[in-house]
């Protein structure tokens, strides 16, 4: 499978996990809602934040995120 296909698909499903979680979420909890391994999430989140559709929120250590 291209890359682009791949991380397009994984920004999708960490996408509607977001929308229909309408809340900041940690990678850790994406991972945990969906099928996506650690790796894929991230892929995910990084294609979100290139196309501007997510906000990070820093909470101490850990890193949130939530759709603008």
């Amino acid at each position: 499978m291209k890359p682009e296909k791949l991380f397009g698909s994984n920004a999708g499903k960490v996408w509607g996990i977001l929308a229909n979680k309408k809340k900041p979420l940690s990678a850790y909890k994406i991972m945990k809602l969906s099928d996506l391994k650690r790796d894929d999430v991230l892929s995910g989140l990084g294609w979100l934040g290139k196309e501007g559709k997510i906000e990070v929120l820093e909470n101490g250590k850990s890193k949130l995120y939530k759709l603008t």
